[in-house]
């Protein structure tokens, strides 16, 4: 038995007669590590038990009133007091009466009056044996709490993992996708320069351009799942780009909706691509109203969360400032095993036809791409709320740069394309041709790298960014810039995961045009970039 515990011992004494508190505690009393508590009223046991935390009970069998079986039954009748040793005094030594006393729960029993040395003994031996006791309990419950922990910890792994490889085999999908829209897109714009076509074919046309742009959006929430989409970001102030999308939204909900705005007061500024938020904000006021039936309240609350906060989503605080943004709807709410799932690709409760699935994930995606975290809370037929926290910003805030693009721009200069997809080369340098350009074109960056390196001039190299072979498009960008200074470099792909991007995150100066783009968006870009050519040479 452990010596350290057995000197610590409170005992309760129980007796109607207070020569025992002289005759028990006068040995007692001059002993280390025991404390004595004497009280004559059988009834208050329990109370006194819990008030001096006793570790060992001391009861007279005859008393008026409550005798000593009574005091065991009340104590072991209570959970937090059942455990605790007791020793029945008795002036009779009869068998019967002590087997009573054991069947009870009594621990010991003595006859009166015993031998002060025995009693104590006997004292820590039960009060060490009741602490050893409490000692293993807690250890046992602190061992399940972590064996829960643990497992708690093994499925959140779990489904980091899964939703990982999701992302992965996703990743992939999109950029061959995006791959087979830019070849059905380029040829389609070729097929309406080229003329002779009526017009029921250009309606066929224009009907297939609209499948590519639906087909571009898929992929686009695909690889903002997957974290595989390049973010442009800016720092911007929320406050007025959360109260400019009211009028949005209302139109999407419909006119039985309303939508609320509950902004806080000199909200931070936070660094995002504006067009993702912008799309995430929408897919999330669909669901709601797919949610809410068309009818209900849309809520959209916003605040500051200063460093140690509690973020959603996240174990601890966190030790930076985050903006919280709640979208918050009274629809129909998510069970406990849709709510695991909400944030998969393509996991939906809608009908056949009424979803893709792809709102939710391409928000988590988004959202943990851009350094936040998102989160989500829902009671059934109650109502949904997604909470999205987002880095605080102290950069200046970024001015508009995207006007509207013009029509199809075109031009003289020289443009050396870089693909390794046969099919969208050709309908690039076709399209690029009939604009008027001068164009090369070459299967891999080694091949152009050497047309450059054999004293090929150009004005502007368009590139994709991943491409097989032992030279990169990074490198020949680099190439580019050594022995062309002047010329422009723009990449294009369908997804530029750990080559532009650095978390997530083009830095500045690289242009990038994503697939599939239209003719209209990679003339002016085209141009764009080749009017900056002439200024700098200028």
């Amino acid at each position: 038995m452990n010596d350290t515990l057995s000197l610590h011992c409170s005992v309760l004494l129980i007796d109607d007669e207070a020569m025992a508190e002289d005759l028990i505690g006068y040995h007692l009393s001059h002993q280390p590590g025991i404390r004595l508590r004497y009280h004559h009223d059988a009834l208050q046991a329990v109370a006194l038990c819990r008030e001096i935390q006793a570790t060992v009970v001391l009861v007279d069998l005859r008393m008026p009133g409550a005798d000593g079986f009574d005091v065991i039954r009340m104590l072991r009748a209570q959970p937090d007091t059942e455990q605790v040793p007791i020793i029945l005094l008795s002036s009779e030594d009869n068998a019967d009466v002590k087997a009573r006393a054991f069947t009870l729960g009594a621990n010991d029993y003595l006859v009166k009056w015993p031998d002060a040395r025995e009693l104590e003994a006997r004292i820590r031996y039960h009060s060490a044996a009741y602490q050893a006791r409490l000692q293993r309990d807690a250890a046992f419950l602190e061992l399940r709490q972590r064996e829960e922990e643990l497992r708690a910890s093994q499925a959140a792994l779990h489904q980091s993992q899964k939703m990982e490889a999701i992302g992965q085999l996703t990743g992939g999908v999109a950029h061959d996708f995006n791959n087979v829209l830019q070849i059905i897109a380029g040829n389609l714009h070729l097929l309406q320069m080229t003329g002779g076509v009526n017009a029921q074919g250009m309606e066929r046309i224009r009907n297939a351009q609209n499948g590519v742009e639906r087909g571009a959006q898929l992929a686009a929430h695909l690889l903002a799942f997957a974290r595989r989409q390049p973010l442009q970001n800016t720092v911007v102030a929320l406050s007025p780009l959360l109260a400019d999308i009211q009028d949005m939204l209302r139109r999407v909900l419909g006119p039985r909706a309303v939508v609320r705005t509950d902004i806080a007061p000199q909200l931070w500024n936070t660094e995002v691509d504006v067009g993702q938020l912008n799309n995430v904000i929408l897919n999330l006021a669909i669901n709601a109203r797919d949610a809410m039936d068309g009818e209900g309240t849309l809520t959209i609350r916003a605040r500051n969360l200063p460093a140690g906060s509690q973020l959603p989503g996240s174990e601890g605080n966190r030790d930076k400032d985050y903006v919280l943004i709640e979208i918050a709807d009274t629809g129909c709410g998510m069970p406990a095993e849709v709510m695991q799932r909400a944030f998969e690709p393509f996991f939906t409760t809608k009908p056949t036809g009424q979803g893709t699935g792809l709102g939710l994930s391409m928000a988590y995606g988004f959202v943990k791409q851009s350094g936040g975290e998102i989160a989500l809370q829902s009671v059934v037929k109650q109502g949904t709320c997604v909470q999205i926290c987002l880095p605080r910003s102290h950069g200046a805030l970024a001015t508009d740069t995207h006007p509207a693009p013009p029509p199809l721009s075109s031009g003289v200069e020289t443009i050396l394309v870089v693909e390794d997809e046969e099919d969208v080369r050709t309908a690039t340098v076709d399209l690029l041709s009939a604009l008027g350009y001068e164009v090369l074109s070459a299967a891999d960056a080694e091949q152009a790298a050497q047309m450059l390196e054999s004293g090929t001039r150009i004005d502007l190299l368009f590139t994709d960014v991943i491409m097989p072979g032992r030279v990169s498009s990074l490198q020949l960008s680099e190439l580019v810039r050594r022995l062309q200074p002047q010329a422009q470099v723009l990449f294009t792909s369908g997804y530029a995961e750990g080559v532009l991007a650095h978390d997530g995150k083009l830095p500045p100066g690289v242009h990038l045009l994503q697939k599939p783009y239209n003719a209209e968006t990679m003339s002016a870009r085209i141009r764009h970039l080749l009017r900056r050519r002439s200024t700098t040479a200028a």
